[in-house]
């Protein structure tokens, strides 16, 4: 779908649910469209997948009708330039630690005169639009998503927020906790305390953005969103379908016991 509505949901503070795309064939991602989420997270920060690679996927997912986002594995001018330049309708940028680092993401994501991102939208024939009307709707229609994942970042935070041109703060639990002294205690009193002081910060401040994390299991997803995290990464198609298989073959294997 050109262009993508996901900046009007945002900013009309919709619930918007991601699976990680964690393939690059294009009959996989089908599958994974086809559960209806609103966005996927497309990882380069630890995968191997390059650019060449899951550009198509993000072409497929905006004729799905699905915000294909793209973490970059850096804050980097060409890293997220492609990104965009390949199809993506969004693109994440990691451990974004103070608002000097959040600036110049803006500036690498939007074209001018908001920021700098040089011009060449390489997905619009793939989709059959004029590349023109990408670039005139691209700072209107893309979103940034700034990655919140350090307690540096937290504290700079307020100062962050002032910022106009991002439309998304995901708070990285994982990463966060390690910053804390914690590191893997998603659920550690030091983590949750900031999480939810985040949530609050963003109810005051965070006008026309919207909050997310990403936890695995439907319990944590659901209780953050009870919190405020209106963008919630639930994990892999592929794990939570690969956990109910396992969770069928142990019922069944109880129910029907091996005789001799």
């Amino acid at each position: 779908m050109y262009p993508s509505n996901i900046k009007q949901r945002i900013q009309n503070q919709e619930l918007l649910l991601s699976s990680q795309m964690f393939t690059r064939e294009w009959h996989t991602a089908a599958a994974i469209f086809a559960t209806g989420p609103d966005w996927v997270w497309i990882d380069q920060e630890h995968s191997p997948f390059g650019t060449e690679s899951i550009g198509p996927i993000c072409v497929m997912a905006r004729q799905a009708g699905v915000a294909g986002v793209i973490r970059v594995p850096w804050n980097s001018p060409g890293d997220i330039k492609k990104a965009y330049d390949s199809g993506a309708v969004g693109v994440m940028v990691p451990q974004v630690d103070n608002p000097n680092e959040a600036k110049n993401a803006i500036k690498y994501s939007k074209y001018p005169p908001v920021g700098e991102r040089g011009i060449s939208p390489w997905f619009a024939p793939a989709l059959g639009v004029p590349m023109e009307d990408v670039i005139e709707k691209a700072n209107d229609e893309t979103i940034l998503i700034l990655q919140m994942e350090s307690l540096e970042a937290y504290e700079s935070l307020d100062e962050t927020l002032e910022l106009v041109d991002f439309e998304v703060l995901l708070v990285g639990p994982q990463d966060l906790s390690a910053s804390l002294g914690v590191p893997g205690q998603k659920s550690h009193p030091k983590v949750e305390k900031i999480m939810r002081d985040v949530a609050e910060k963003m109810a005051k401040k965070g006008k026309n953005k919207s909050l997310a994390t990403t936890f695995k299991t439907y319990e944590e997803s659901k209780r953050w969103i009870q919190e405020g995290y209106r963008m919630m990464d639930l994990g892999s198609v592929l794990v939570m379908g690969t956990d109910r298989v396992k969770e069928i073959y142990a019922e069944f294997r109880e129910e029907f016991p091996n005789k001799i």
